[in-house]
């Protein structure tokens, strides 16, 4: 059988069965010799690809521990734990990987997709070290005369994407480690997911109480002139979103928002000058691949309370397991800006899209929208309320951030507003009655339009055509304009 070419998609996986078939026959009582040269010929010399993880550890080159193996990728980190049988089990959910090849690909997978392979030794590494330099410390210790090593099976592309890699761990010194809660209970999920992740990353756009800086103007940039991760790069810098069909590529998914939905988060961006956040419910279809989002789930926090931000969260994730609702994805605001993703929502989105795809190697998609009610660039009354999704970067370029795309939405206009809906609503009004940064409703925002006309105006779009609860909302506005 003609051997596969270093550089064809299938030569990753060829030398992973190559390593398990050669710790197989290392296994064989019979064939205690491998690895040994036997004289006068070169037929036994162990081969640079013929070095496992269980020759390098019954040879006591490495030791079997727990969280002694490690993957960095494109921001992300995972851990494993390398097994006295030269196994490798992901600390993520407990899966067991027969290489280092085999774990390598199954990670960066998760993250990017399209990903090939995993290039296993030279992206795996034990207690800081890569493993192909633990391999070539076990050829020069025990096969000092043997010939030069056979040349790599990574491409050139991927060289260039591990030197990268390099550098990015190099640079930013502490890796940022993927979260344990992957895989397990929806509760644990959402707490991974508490004010340090959705409400804290959002406080320095604002100003003293919460303010925010109506004034700042921030122009959008086009993601083709970002290049590289910059740290001086302001990380507020707002970015074009990239349609699929610009690319050349189908959207990997298909989305249904409820307006319920929409109405609620946009009442909720309408009420404070800060940006605010909140969940979102509802089902992913794997067999039609369509998100329908049912239901959002406002976060009634201050930025940086992480106390109260923790029992918010645990009374969504209740709310979501009654109402047999998964996560899919989350919003937040933009008051008077453009509603497009900053440098810093880009790497939130990616952050999350990794956490919601779940233990299995299923794709799950994880939605984020934007909610800009007051930005002046708007067309009419109605908030610009943008969904997007992130691809990420191409594979030989690990370090560019990841690209914000456009995400075609088909928006179901629901027969009434739910009792659920007309509550949190409710809630909202209590909870930011009094607040410094409350949206002072009277006032003009713009031709003689109020800001409370403005938000009427918004929400008309979203209501449902029954009117049978337009009383209840015109108390939700009366509560309004006496709260500021």
């Amino acid at each position: 059988m003609a051997a596969l070419d270093a550089d064809s998609p299938g030569a990753e996986e060829c030398l992973e069965e190559d390593e398990e078939e050669l710790e197989t026959s290392m296994e064989d009582p019979e064939n205690e010799s491998a690895g040994k040269p036997a004289p006068g010929g070169r037929s036994c010399i162990l081969t640079r690809r013929g070095i496992t993880l269980r020759v390098l550890l019954k040879d006591g080159l490495i030791e079997p521990g727990e969280g002694v193996l490690s993957i960095y990728y494109l921001g992300k980190k995972f851990l494993g734990d390398l097994l006295p049988d030269g196994k490798i089990t992901w600390q993520e959910t407990g899966q067991v990987f027969n290489s280092p090849s085999a774990w390598a690909t199954y990670c960066k997978k998760l993250v990017n997709p399209a990903k090939k392979s995993g290039c296993g030794w030279a992206s795996v590494r034990y207690k800081g070290q890569k493993l192909d330099q633990c391999k070539a410390a076990w050829l020069k210790k025990h096969q000092p005369n043997a010939p030069a090593a056979e040349e790599s099976l990574v491409s050139e592309g991927e060289e260039e994407e591990l030197a990268e890699e390099d550098e990015a761990e190099a640079r930013e010194g502490k890796i940022a480690t993927s979260e344990p809660g992957l895989g397990k209970k929806l509760e644990e999920k959402i707490r991974k997911h508490q004010s340090k992740n959705l409400v804290e990353p959002h406080n320095t756009d604002n100003g003293p109480h919460g303010k925010r800086l109506e004034s700042k103007n921030r122009t959008p940039v086009r993601y083709c002139t970002l290049g590289s991760r910059d740290s001086a790069r302001n990380p507020h810098t707002l970015v074009e979103v990239t349609s699929f069909a610009a690319i050349n590529k189908f959207q990997p998914f298909n989305v249904a928002i409820s307006s319920n939905v929409l109405l609620l988060l946009d009442f909720h961006s309408h009420l404070t000058r800060s940006e605010v956040v909140g969940y979102l419910g509802g089902r992913w279809d794997t067999s039609s691949q369509v998100l329908t989002v049912l239901r959002a789930f406002p976060c009634r926090t201050r930025l940086g309370d992480t106390e109260s931000a923790a029992t918010v969260e645990e009374e969504i994730c209740q709310n979501l397991f009654m109402r047999g609702l998964a996560l899919v994805g989350w919003y937040h605001s933009h008051p008077f800006s453009h509603a497009l993703p900053s440098l810093q929502d880009i790497d939130a989105q990616m952050d999350y899209q990794l956490k919601l795809q779940g233990s299995n190697n299923r794709f799950q998609p994880c939605l984020a929208l934007i909610c800009a009610p007051y930005y002046h660039g708007n067309q009419g009354v109605e908030s610009k309320i943008s969904p997007f999704w992130v691809m990420p970067p191409p594979e030989q370029r690990p370090n560019d951030y990841g690209i914000p795309m456009e995400v075609e939405v088909t928006y179901v206009q629901d027969g009434f507003l739910t009792n659920d809906v007309l509550h949190e609503m409710m809630l909202l009004v209590e909870f930011y009655k009094g607040a410094p940064d409350l949206v002072k409703f009277q006032d003009i925002w713009s031709q003689e339009k109020t800001y409370l006309d403005k938000l009427k105006g918004s929400l008309a779009s979203r209501t449902p055509k029954d009117q049978g609860f337009a009383h209840v909302l015109e108390q939700i506005y009366s509560l309004l304009k006496h709260s500021s």
